[in-house]
């Protein structure tokens, strides 16, 4: 009979050989250490809100007929004299607890920069108006630490709030309902939200992963 000599595996040898770095490239990158994909994304150091009909609805303006004092229902909104009904719109009341308790927002400056017609009743809803799972105790005056709210540009509130707190306008996240505060604020260098239905969970979550875009103006229509 005839015996075959075996054939060469030069073939293969060459073969598994050129692999020979690739695998250790992927067993290394494994083993590597999370890197800064997995980190925190850059966080603002100033969030700042404004109140009519952005925080809550409705504006101040449209309780003439009612307003202050405000009761707390059961519900956890509010009513003025007249019985209207005053509530925090999107996700702010999840949004605000957490800018308030989570250990990853500590340090964070927290504003409101408004123009609404009726400060004093805005402040008395800040007081009175909870956040967070019901029966927290926290209201949106416990979650803010600086506080503007006088008629005029929205320019000369972030002014203010820059002289406050020492930060830069680059690293401000503004959220506001009216596109002409978005265009006066964002000329400035902050980054800014345009949320005319309010802050919703969409809007919050691409706000922080596109931040810082200074100058820029995302657009929330859709609600996010």
């Amino acid at each position: 009979s005839i015996t075959l000599a075996p054939l060469p595996r030069l073939h293969s040898m060459r073969v598994l050989g050129s692999l020979a770095p690739l695998v250790a490239t992927i067993a290394l990158r494994c083993a590597a250490p999370p890197t800064a994909m997995t980190s925190p994304p850059h966080r603002p150091k100033v969030v700042v809100f404004d109140l009519d009909g952005c925080l809550w609805y409705p504006e101040m303006y449209m309780l003439w007929s009612g307003g202050a004092p405000f009761s707390v229902r059961e519900d956890g909104d509010l009513s003025d004299t007249s019985g209207k009904r005053v509530y925090l719109l999107g996700d702010l009341r999840r949004i605000l607890y957490e800018l308030k308790t989570a250990p990853e927002w500590q340090g964070v400056v927290v504003a409101i920069a408004s123009c609404t017609d009726e400060p004093s009743w805005a402040r008395e809803c800040m007081r009175k108006l909870e956040v967070g799972p019901r029966g927290s105790g926290v209201c949106i005056d416990d979650c803010i630490q600086q506080e503007h709210i006088f008629k005029g540009s929205k320019q000369r509130h972030f002014e203010r709030i820059a002289d406050a707190t020492g930060a830069a306008l680059e690293d401000m996240l503004f959220f506001d309902n009216e596109r002409g505060n978005c265009v006066d604020v964002s000329g400035l260098g902050a980054t800014v939200a345009w949320v005319p239905n309010g802050v919703t969970a969409g809007a919050w979550e691409q706000s922080l992963a596109r931040f810082p875009q200074p100058g820029e103006i995302f657009d929330f229509r859709m609600g996010g």
